[in-house]
């Protein structure tokens, strides 16, 4: 079938919104339209050719939609189903499966830029065109893997599903599942965009009595504080470190790094109070690397974990947190500071990378 779609073919230059083609779906995978997907920095990060991924693609990961058909074999989905798109689609059968860790799944051979046979489903004139995280969704309909699809209620409104998909589970995941944080606890959160706004919203779900949004922003500063911000910090203005040592004293138990920066990276864990941990959740150009002294480990009991995806087990949390959202427990419409269609793409990176919002999402009807 044809679509439209917004492609990348070179780093730093502006996608390019065409008609490609998609093929149909084969065995255990699944066509989605494509309603609403959010406008995402780790997609950035390969736009600005900090993350190597082939060229050309079809990327946004942060989608959900509607089934329109499946493929044979499918069992847990049928047509006129809502979903959202779960980025780390994984097999079900190995070790991180089974134990219940399926984002650190390692059972699929094949490159995330293809389907799980190892090939892909959009070319162009007879060209391949590469998948992203097996969702690109930044197109009008998606094939992705039957795990790559999460069924939600049909009354939750998908142009804010699509959040849940990425942002929402990230952030809110890091909190609960990651770090499952003591509720009376003292929390930072560095870093307030999409990411940010929800590790804010999810320690305060956690029932943490301190949370200390740090940015150099006063717009996403504002923004935390809507999401449950006790405490907000202008990194510009000064030492983020020293600041939160005068806020509380003796550091913070929690510090959720939401950025992907070496530097912010080494102020969450500096940060810290005795026996404190460090939660790095913000995704790094690929080569970057942290030095924190050695001996701090010890002396000091603090530690410094990662999350991805929030520790998501998808067929679990993505209902989970949309239920939250719909019986009026979790925030997202707050996050979403505009909107945009397909033609509009680079545009919403614009305003991303100038940090005008909290988080866009492109529109599909």
């Amino acid at each position: 079938m044809k679509m439209k779609a917004a492609v990348l073919y070179e780093p730093n230059k502006p996608m390019v919104v065409e008609t490609i083609e998609l093929e149909e779906p084969k065995e255990g995978e699944v066509l989605v339209r494509i309603v609403a997907a959010g406008v995402c920095y780790s997609d950035y990060h390969i736009m600005l050719g900090e993350w190597t991924h082939l060229l050309p693609v079809v990327l946004g990961h942060e989608g959900a939609g509607v089934v329109e058909q499946v493929g044979p074999g499918v069992s847990r989905l049928t047509p006129g189903q809502s979903v959202i798109l779960n980025f780390r689609a994984n097999c079900g059968t190995c070790h991180y499966c089974i134990i219940g860790r399926p984002v650190l799944c390692n059972g699929v051979d094949a490159p995330r830029n293809t389907m799980f046979d190892g090939s892909s489903r959009l070319s162009k004139d007879g060209k391949t065109i590469h998948h992203f995280a097996r969702t690109s969704c930044f197109a009008e309909y998606a094939v992705v893997p039957e795990s790559g699809a999460v069924a939600i209620r049909a009354d939750m409104p998908l142009d804010k599903a699509c959040l849940v998909g990425c942002s929402v589970m990230t952030g809110v995941g890091a909190v609960i599942n990651t770090a499952k944080i003591e509720a009376g606890s003292s929390v930072a959160v560095i870093g307030c965009g999409g990411i940010g706004l929800n590790a804010v919203q999810g320690a305060a779900l956690g029932g943490a009595n301190q949370i200390i949004a740090v940015d150099v922003l006063d717009n996403k500063l504002e923004y935390a504080k809507t999401f449950g911000a006790t405490d907000m910090i202008n990194a510009s203005n000064g030492d983020a470190v020293a600041q939160v040592m005068e806020l509380t004293g003796r550091g913070v138990d929690y510090a959720f790094e939401a950025i992907g920066n070496t530097h912010t990276i080494h102020q969450a864990y500096e940060m810290l109070a005795p026996g404190g941990t460090a939660v790095v959740v913000g995704m790094a150009p690929e080569n970057d690397e942290v030095s924190i002294n050695a001996l701090s480990f010890p002396r000091t009991e603090k530690s410094i974990v990662g999350s991805w995806y929030g520790g998501a087990r998808p067929w679990v949390d993505l209902p989970r947190i949309s239920d939250l959202y719909l019986n009026g427990k979790l925030k997202i419409d707050p996050m979403i500071s505009r909107t945009y269609g397909l033609d509009e793409i680079n545009t919403a990176y614009d305003a991303l990378a100038a940090g005008e919002v909290a988080r866009s999402i492109i529109v599909f009807e």
